[in-house]
């Protein structure tokens, strides 16, 4: 998705940029600013979202094929209970994923606000101060969320090397 979207955000700030004459309206050009804003947010949100399933599923074939190679070994079956550091990676990236998209669909409707004539351009332009913050939160909550699912692979990569050495010692099952 994000390979869309870029593209798509970058198209749409060329259109917007030529449409910035001296003729132009302030509350096109406003409305416009929160449009390409949220467009390429909506980026930025699939590929945070594209690092945080793929630190998962690297989690997930760990787990799997740990108990395979185990079981392939014919040794009792051993697995990592859930890490708290996984347990706050995803929290971390649920949260940071419903703040951008909150933070996009707030630009919607703050483009939307100020091309119908509700919203001023001075709200306009708080509305884009305080939504910058809202969309710096959620990227320092995602990147703080890959910083626990890195974590995270490290501990699943510490137990599995500890139980690989387990192995040669163990009487093996069903014999």
């Amino acid at each position: 998705m994000a390979v869309m979207v870029f593209p798509i955000g970058l198209i749409i700030s060329f259109v917007a940029l030529g449409r910035r004459s001296p003729t132009a309206r302030p509350t096109t050009i406003a409305a416009q600013g929160h449009l390409v804003t949220a467009v390429n947010f909506i980026g930025f949100a699939s590929v945070f979202a594209a690092i945080s399933f793929a630190i998962a599923r690297i989690l997930g074939e760990f787990r799997v094929g740990g108990g395979a190679l185990q079981q392939a070994a014919r040794r009792q079956v051993k697995t990592l209970k859930m890490p708290g550091t996984a347990k706050i990676f995803l929290g971390l990236m649920m949260m940071a994923m419903m703040t951008l998209l909150a933070a996009v669909v707030l630009h919607f409707v703050a483009a939307s606000s100020v091309t119908s004539g509700t919203l001023s351009l001075e709200g306009s332009e708080q509305w884009a101060l305080r939504l910058e913050g809202v969309r710096r939160t959620g990227v320092a909550t995602y990147l703080l969320g890959i910083v626990f699912g890195l974590a995270t692979i490290v501990r699943v990569l510490r137990f599995q090397s500890s139980r690989l050495q387990e192995l040669p010692g163990e009487v093996a099952v069903g014999s």
